[in-house]
């Protein structure tokens, strides 16, 4: 059993009027096979926490801990929190001209596990997530996600969990511009990573219809750049029902 730890986690970035705080001292514990929502309004620090977790350079850590089974996550570098088994997919993915999805895929898990996969089993592997995504077998050879629709960009981000294995995944709105089928193909591909792995998955969202498909086991709410409430499943149901106004209003006063 491995656990992420968040620790009033305080986190800047930089604008034009110097720097402005986002989160506001956030504590947070996932734990191996929990799947816990994230939801809030717009500019509440849902993605600020995606991106600091992950190493983006332009998040400034103010102060606060992250630890993964006691090891501190924010002392290491970009790729070794990847290799440590943290995995973010992104809200809107880049564009890699140039490294084929095969090529791609194939340097990250070498990269991550310390060893290239055996050929004849990755082939397989890779051929089987493919289709279970419905992705089209020529897409391996394209440039990764270049020329992708959003649905299809978001199908490659799933496809990586669901080589790469990691041990906590944190997806950033990956329902945000997928139609009925696309979210539903996309939500599959969580579960059955779910399902065969003890992943924790931390999942941010603004809407609760992923959550018809991918249950959580903890909601929390964010605004303002903390948790302002925490509760099982039937939060998100009450979010759908009465929105964010009685979170944003309290803020205010």
């Amino acid at each position: 059993m491995a656990t992420l730890e968040i620790r009033d986690l305080h986190v800047s970035v930089e604008t034009k009027e110097g720097a402005k705080p986002i989160l506001r001292g956030v504590d947070l514990t996932i734990g191996s096979g929990e799947t816990h929502a994230i939801m809030g309004p717009n500019g509440s620090g849902k993605s600020t926490l995606a991106y600091s977790l992950a190493g983006h350079p332009k998040y400034q850590i103010t102060s606060g801990t992250v630890t993964l089974d006691g090891q501190d996550v924010l002392a290491l570098t970009v790729d070794e929190r990847a290799r440590a088994g943290l995995f973010l997919a992104m809200q809107y993915p880049v564009e890699v001209p140039g490294v084929s999805v095969s090529n791609f895929l194939r340097t990250a898990k070498t990269a991550i596990d310390g060893e290239a996969p055996a050929l004849r089993t990755w082939v397989k592997d890779v051929k089987t997530a493919m289709e279970n995504l419905r992705m089209d077998a020529a897409f391996s050879e394209r440039s990764v996600n270049e020329g992708f629709s959003g649905g299809e960009k978001k199908r490659h981000e799933i496809l990586q969990m669901e080589l790469l294995k990691p041990r906590f995944a944190i997806l950033d709105e990956t329902d945000s511009g997928l139609d009925v089928d696309a979210l539903r193909i996309v939500s599959e591909g969580v579960n059955r990573v779910r399902e065969n792995s003890d992943v924790g998955v931390l999942l941010i969202t603004h809407y609760t219809r992923i959550l018809r498909y991918i249950k959580p086991d903890f909601v929390h709410v964010f605004v303002d750049g903390k948790v302002a409430e925490e509760g099982g499943p039937e939060l998100a149901d009450r979010l759908e029902n009465e929105g964010y106004d009685r979170f944003l209003t309290s803020s205010v006063a």
